[in-house]
């Protein structure tokens, strides 16, 4: 199946909560690819908890550490990589990814919200409203994620594997339009 793909990554990416991990690696099963969530290459490579970097280290130190394990990644082929939510929000991030297809996870906040709910190790959550946080980081973060070659909208109702069949659906339809592109060149 990977075929089609001729050895491209899919980096996804989406805000914290939308199940960029779980899709991941069913997306890499499906395509005999190998998955790697660059938040646990990060943990990997620092020794430290997410939490830990921010809160020892501040955001800045933790998206340089991002940016760095990223640009490792990129230079592999045949990877599934789910990013951290704030990835897309630096111009460098973006001319790794490009190498690949970038997939953009779109779930309503309202989804967000309810999956979020008891989660205690996401930093940028530990607010005295996380709701209105995610609100304002999705509303940053929109326009750079719609730069995505594919959208896929997700539902609470679909599974991680229909999610995934949705996105092996779709892709034929960007790599036509990415060939159609150099042949126009």
């Amino acid at each position: 199946m990977s075929n089609g793909l001729q050895g491209l990554n899919l980096y996804l990416v989406g805000m914290m909560g939308v199940g960029k991990t779980t899709i991941g690696k069913v997306l890499a099963e499906k395509f005999h690819y190998r998955f790697v969530d660059t938040d646990d290459v990060i943990v990997q490579a620092t020794g430290k908890s997410i939490n830990e970097i921010f809160r020892q280290d501040g955001e800045a130190a933790f998206r340089s550490v991002e940016k760095n394990v990223l640009a490792q990644v990129s230079t592999y082929t045949q990877m599934v990589v789910a990013t951290g939510g704030g990835i897309v929000m630096y111009q460098e991030n973006w001319s790794y990814m490009h190498y690949g297809l970038i997939i953009w996870l779109d779930a309503p906040v309202e989804l967000l919200i309810q999956r979020l709910a008891e989660d205690t190790s996401r930093p940028l959550l530990q607010d005295t409203n996380p709701e209105a946080k995610l609100r304002s980081l999705l509303q940053q973060r929109q326009p750079m994620y719609a730069q995505a070659d594919l959208h896929i909208p997700i539902s609470s109702q679909e599974t991680p594997t229909q999610i995934a069949d949705k996105i092996l659906t779709q892709i034929p339809s960007v790599l036509k339009s990415t060939d159609n592109r150099e042949s126009l060149n």
